[in-house]
């Protein structure tokens, strides 16, 4: 483990809700629709800052467009305008709690509150029993959602997770403790790594951590390769890592792990590249590494946000000066304000190739843009012209099936698609080999060369 840095910015973590954001001193600098905005539409998606956010990653010159205060302040246009203006009647005017628990229940339910098949087809069992707070939706991979990481030290407004944030406990993946995974895991020897997510499992404090995370470590696992810790405590909170009580134990506990001959990787969600310019980040990414854990970057493309290839690109590069991996690029997916969020595919192509184009070999490792669909992983490879007809190139990075991976395929290029459902098969086809699962239409040749030549 590295010394410790001197730090300027080091207070306790002091996080913000609804209820005590107005105690914020940056809070009387907001105008009052902002001021409005956030106690309305928080009503329906989780709010939660804390105070090195506030003080350190937004720019308050730059309200409302800061990439960081749009990441975290809820916004009017994230409900529809008759949403809004009803919800607001019943928050600001009428306030009936009755009244506003169903209205915003409805707005959830119509939100997709959970994509990609996660209550309905990611549940693994145990002698038919569905066991709680796992998943398993590639074989090679199994989610863990432990009860104590379900919160973090802030909330992106784009979260595909929001449900675990709001009540809905109908629809909230949790488990009290790990001997399940464990009694799965024995069971399941394709499987070759955890992934523990959340919310996030660094919002817990090292004892908690250790008490899932160790079990792993026991004999009877050796299958077990990979242990993966998703977090966004590397951006939103980098004291975790560095200043907190016990970081220097969690950074041990760290090194237990790759000395037990796993893998640890910090799952890292950066969404700009602000996140990772102040020193303390930066040093909490070489503590990291320095336990012989691999930290790799990922994050989804969201419009407001980081748009701006220039902002991948230097954290991409950051990251790599630092030890860290660029790892992936996700679209923003089907659920939550996805219409305040989307970007059309043909976008998110074009920025990320942008981006790619800036770096060296060493931030290559990036994969994306792609899209976590219910089928798999979608990577959108280019856009191509064959025969004359302007299409998508498209391919599995991962999948339910693992004979889709890796399998190229076509869809009709569309400048408006959003997401696969939008996309149309190329060539005649009426649905995509996945669709069907049957044998994938083998193209002629004529065609095929004419697509890796493109």
């Amino acid at each position: 483990m590295s010394a410790l840095i001197t730090e300027p910015f080091s207070p306790k973590f002091k996080p913000y809700t609804r209820h005590t954001i107005h105690q914020a001193r940056q809070w009387e600098w907001l105008p009052e629709e902002q001021r409005e905005a956030v106690q309305v539409v928080s009503h329906v998606l989780p709010f939660r800052t804390n105070v090195y956010v506030l003080d350190q990653l937004i720019d308050w010159n730059n309200i409302p467009d800061d990439p960081i205060y749009r990441l975290v302040f809820p916004h009017r246009d994230m409900l529809a305008p008759e949403q809004y203006a009803h919800l607001r009647d019943l928050v600001l005017v009428q306030r009936d709690k009755a009244a506003i628990d169903a209205y915003v229940r409805a707005i959830r339910l119509g939100m997709n509150p959970h994509p990609a098949g996660q209550m309905t087809h990611n549940v693994p069992r145990i002698n038919a029993e569905p066991v709680r707070g796992l998943q398993h939706k590639y074989a090679q991979t199994v989610l863990f959602f432990p009860s104590a990481g379900q919160t973090c030290h802030a909330y992106c407004t784009f979260c595909f997770r929001w449900p675990q944030f709001v009540g809905m406990d109908d629809m909230k993946f949790d488990a009290r403790e790990s001997h399940e995974l464990v009694t799965y895991l024995k069971l399941h020897p394709e499987v070759t790594d955890v992934l523990i997510t959340g919310g996030d499992p660094m919002i817990m404090n090292t004892r908690q951590l250790a008490a899932y995370l160790e079990p792993l470590l026991a004999p009877g696992l050796e299958h077990l390769q990979n242990i993966r810790i998703g977090t966004k405590a590397v951006a939103y909170w980098p004291q975790r890592f560095v200043f907190e009580h016990d970081a220097d134990d969690l950074l041990r506990l760290f090194e237990r792990i790759v000395k037990a001959g796993k893998n640890l990787a910090v799952m890292g969600h950066y969404s700009h590249a602000v996140e990772l310019r102040q020193d303390i980040a930066q040093h909490a990414v070489k503590r990291i590494v320095s336990t012989g854990a691999t930290l790799r970057m990922q994050g989804p493309l969201i419009r407001h946000i980081n748009e701006d290839p220039a902002s991948w690109a230097e954290l991409w590069q950051t990251g790599t000066r630092l030890g860290a991996i660029p790892y992936y690029m996700f679209v923003e997916r089907d659920t939550g304000p996805r219409g305040y969020f989307e970007l059309p595919l043909a976008k998110a192509h074009e920025i990320f190739q942008a981006a790619y184009q800036k770096v060296s070999g060493l931030s290559r490792t990036v994969r994306g843009p792609s899209m976590s669909a219910f089928p798999g992983k979608i990577v959108i490879d280019g856009i191509v012209t064959i025969n004359g007809e302007k299409l998508f190139a498209l391919q599995f990075l991962q999948a339910r099936n693992p004979d889709w991976v890796r399998r190229p395929f076509y869809a009709k290029f569309d400048a408006q698609a959003t997401w696969i459902d939008d996309l149309q098969p190329a060539f005649g086809h009426e649905k995509f080999f996945f669709e069907t699962d049957e044998p994938m239409p083998q193209l002629p040749q004529k065609i095929i060369r004419l697509a890796q030549a493109a």
